[in-house]
C-alpha cells in the first residue's frame, strides 16, 4: 500500500516551489502560494523586506493581490442581478475580506527563464465570487528592475468585477524607516475610520502629514491609507520613491495609469522586532472598499481581460 510520501524527493518549503531570477545586478526569489516576491536584492542589498522559503508568509509580503486589492467591507456587496454577495472574512479584527482571493493559493509556473517568469492561477467560481478567472503573472528582471505584468480573462459566464495590485514593503536602506525620506506625486488622500479603515471619502493633501508631492522625512507619520490624484508623466507613468539620506540608497515603485490608485502604509507593529522595517507600497486598480462603492472596478466581460504592470527599481 502506497502512502502520500511515497516518491517524494524533497521537502516543499511552505511557501511553496521557489523560482530564482537574475539580471543586471538584481536578484529575485518568487514563491508559488500567492505568487509572492519572497526577496528582490540589488547588488546584495534588500529592496524589499523579505521572508524565508519554508516559512508561512507574513502580513502579505510580497504577495499578488487578485480579484480585488484591499478591503471589501464586511466582506458582503452587491452584484447586479446576482444580489447580495458574501465573502469569507479574513481580517476577523474589521470584518472586512482582505486582499482577494488568490492569497493562499498555489500559482503554477508555466516558463522560466534565468530573467523571467510566467505563473497562472485558476480562481474558481465560489460563494461570493462566482466567476472563473484565469490570471497570468509574468516577473521580468532586467538592469531596469523588477517588472510585474498581472493579466486577468473572464473564463465563464456573467461579468466579473476585478481588481489587482501587489503588496511589497520596499526598504530605502539600513537607516531606521522614520528616517527615511518619501516621495509621492498624488494630491488626494482617501480618509478611513480610525477603527476599521472603513472609507470615508476624499481630501486634498496640501497642508497635511500626507502631502509627500514635494519629498519628507516620513519621521513618527502613521500611514494606512490609499491615494489617488496622481501626478503622470509625459510618458503616462509615476513613481513613488523612498530614499535612505544617510546611505544614499533608496527604491523606486513606477507604474502607469491602469492603477489611478496606491494603498501607503508604515506597518506599525507593536513588537518592535518587526515595527515599521519597510514602506508598503501597493499600486492598485482600484481603492479600499471598491465592490462597495464601484469605484474604478474593472468589470470583466466573458473573455475580456485586464492588464496592470509595475516596475521596483533600487540604486
Amino acid at each position: 500500500m502506497s502512502t502520500v510520501s511515497d516518491g517524494a524527493e524533497a521537502h516543499l518549503p511552505l511557501s511553496g516551489q521557489q523560482v530564482h531570477l537574475a539580471a543586471g545586478g538584481y536578484e529575485a526569489d518568487i514563491a508559488t502560494v500567492g505568487a509572492s516576491l519572497r526577496r528582490l536584492t540589488l547588488n546584495g542589498r534588500d529592496l524589499v523586506v523579505p521572508f524565508e522559503a519554508d516559512e508561512v508568509r507574513p502580513w502579505y509580503r510580497g504577495v499578488l493581490l487578485v480579484p480585488w486589492p484591499n478591503r471589501v467591507i464586511d466582506a458582503a456587496y452587491d452584484l447586479p442581478g446576482l444580489g447580495r454577495q458574501q465573502l469569507a472574512i479574513t481580517e476577523p479584527d474589521r470584518g472586512h475580506a482582505l486582499h482577494g482571493l488568490g492569497l493562499w493559493l498555489d500559482w503554477v509556473v508555466l516558463e522560466q527563464t534565468p530573467s523571467a517568469a510566467l505563473f497562472s492561477l485558476v480562481i474558481e467560481p465560489q460563494v461570493g465570487y462566482p466567476f472563473r478567472l484565469i490570471v497570468m503573472a509574468a516577473y521580468t528582471l532586467s538592469a531596469d528592475g523588477l517588472e510585474t505584468v498581472v493579466q486577468a480573462v473572464n473564463a465563464g459566464p456573467g461579468v466579473a468585477p476585478y481588481g489587482t495590485g501587489p503588496h511589497p514593503y520596499v526598504v530605502a536602506g539600513p537607516s531606521p524607516l522614520n528616517q527615511w525620506t518619501f516621495t509621492l506625486p498624488a494630491g488626494q488622500v482617501m480618509t478611513v475610520t480610525p477603527d476599521r479603515l472603513i472609507p470615508t471619502g476624499l481630501a486634498p493633501v496640501a497642508g497635511t502629514e500626507f502631502d509627500f508631492q514635494a519629498g519628507k522625512v516620513i519621521g513618527e507619520t502613521f500611514i494606512d491609507h490609499a491615494f489617488t490624484g496622481l501626478t503622470w508623466d509625459e510618458a503616462g507613468h509615476v513613481t513613488a520613491t523612498v530614499t535612505d539620506p544617510a546611505a544614499g540608497t533608496g527604491v523606486a515603485v513606477t507604474w502607469d495609469k491602469r492603477c489611478p490608485w496606491v494603498q501607503i502604509h508604515t506597518a506599525d507593529q507593536p513588537d518592535p522586532a518587526i515595527n515599521r522595517l519597510g514602506l508598503a507600497l501597493e499600486p492598485m486598480t482600484c481603492p479600499p472598499g471598491a465592490f462597495n462603492s464601484g469605484t474604478d472596478v474593472v468589470w470583466l466581460e466573458e473573455d475580456a481581460h485586464h492588464t496592470a504592470a509595475w516596475t521596483i527599481s533600487g540604486w
